[in-house]
């Protein structure tokens, strides 16, 4: 495959329009400053701005850079641990808290974009996700029916011999279909967040980069490459481009690399034959792959870690590209119009935390799953600076823990991904040469 021709920056950020304009001369002081421009940040800022603070969120790139621009659009209920883990580890009432926080988000997002008129491509579209093995699929039936009984989620089993009804592929050996899923453009929800913001009178600032936060009387010092600033309260929402502006948290996040890339245009006929219901797919692997339709169901976006150690969105671009050819054959002789990256903050617990820690407020650790979980505790943790009863969550008092020698450089994250690509690879070909 050559990659001349091909754009390396998302496919997303040719469907907007000019930025608006945003704050030039940094305040002096203020109630609220928020670290990042996010999901996370710019929810927190609409919350405390409408709740009568003066709010500036800040950034040390153009607001939106990072993965909130960069995702696949894919929300799901967020939270990855079983309540079977969960409650082996925290007991059966605060793991059902905790499960349900994931779906509170896929709520609120819903019912947030609706009430607000947000233009982003919001759509219910369903998640099917596919097993690469059968020996997985017998466990997508049983942990189906446990999420059916145990917590109400809507789901049903697909086997292999009617997965073409929900995804056009031969790859997998059946799957589960999550009804509440759903698709959405990131780029233009960024967009439409940044514009309530503003409307909200919250000033923003790009390439303004926080060097330091010193306390200062009852507040904070905030120094910036463009000056110094006071503040009543921060708010730090940089998830997988957290630094170490704040070695704690840097020390509790893993920074991942994930890799995507969009198709040329394709005939009508064929995106209905690959996605004939319009579902957002994932699957069973470690090292797992997302993909779906555009929303204008002209190309397809597909998504996932493609190597053991940070590579180039062109090196990238190849190997996905061999994936996503394996899934969908069908794709073989068609060319890329877009490859990029952006980098996804994950969690040993495999789950996102929000709190205070030495009186600054966070939310991070989305774990890739932070479409709706992002903008969700970005909200709360703006309720929390309100003073609000409701921005309690149940990952609040969560331990927010590391691991020894861990400093914010992932050392171990290559062999691990390598251990993980070789199994999943393996277990593929051994499930293909038994079919």
């Amino acid at each position: 495959m050559t990659l001349s021709g091909i754009t390396q920056s998302p496919y997303w950020h040719e469907q907007l329009g000019e930025t608006p304009e945003l704050c030039t001369t940094l305040p002096g002081k203020v109630d609220v400053l928020i670290v990042g421009s996010g999901y996370t940040g710019l929810s927190a800022a609409i919350e405390t701005s409408r709740g009568g603070r003066s709010t500036l969120v800040v950034d040390s790139a153009d607001p939106g850079f990072g993965c909130s621009t960069r995702n696949g659009g894919q929300i799901s209920t967020s939270v990855k641990p079983s309540l079977e883990k969960l409650s082996a580890k925290y007991g059966s009432e605060k793991a059902r808290r905790i499960r349900g926080e994931g779906v509170s988000a896929l709520e609120w997002i819903r019912n947030f974009t609706e009430a607000e008129g947000l233009d982003c491509d919001f759509r219910r579209v369903g998640r099917f996700h596919a097993a690469h093995t059968p020996h997985r699929y017998e466990a997508l039936v049983r942990d189906a029916e446990q999420l059916r009984s145990q917590e109400s989620i809507e789901c049903f089993a697909v086997p292999r011999s009617e997965q073409r009804g929900q995804l056009g592929s031969d790859a997998y050996f059946g799957g589960v279909v999550f009804a509440d899923h759903c698709s959405i453009h990131p780029a233009k929800f960024h967009r439409e967040l940044l514009r309530l913001a503003l409307d909200a009178d919250v000033e923003v600032m790009g390439h303004c980069t926080v060097t330091g936060i010193d306390r200062s009387g009852t507040g904070f010092e905030v120094t910036t490459a463009k000056g110094v600033v006071q503040a009543r309260d921060v708010i730090v929402a940089t998830n997988g481009y957290t630094t170490g502006l704040m070695p704690w948290l840097q020390r509790r996040v893993i920074p991942i690399g994930s890799y995507i890339i969009v198709t040329e245009e394709l005939p009508e006929a064929l995106i209905d034959e690959l996605f004939p219901g319009d579902r957002i797919a994932s699957d069973t692997c470690k090292v797992v792959y997302y993909y779906r339709s555009t929303p204008d169901r002209r190309r397809v976006i597909f998504g996932g870690r493609v190597s053991a150690s940070e590579t180039t969105p062109a090196i990238g671009a190849t190997r996905l590209r061999q994936d996503m050819c394996r899934i969908f054959p069908e794709l073989e002789n068609v060319g890329l119009s877009h490859a990029w990256s952006g980098t996804v903050a994950y969690r040993y617990d495999e789950m996102a935390h929000t709190g205070v820690h030495d009186g600054v407020h966070f939310a991070m650790g989305y774990c890739g799953s932070g479409v709706s979980m992002a903008p969700y505790l970005g909200m709360r943790a703006g309720q929390k600076v309100l003073g609000l009863k409701e921005g309690e969550t149940a990952f609040d008092d969560l331990p927010f823990q590391t691991r020894p020698l861990y400093r914010g450089k992932p050392w171990f994250l290559p062999a691990a991904v390598a251990w993980y690509r070789w199994k999943d690879q393996h277990q593929i070909r051994k499930a293909l040469s038994m079919n």
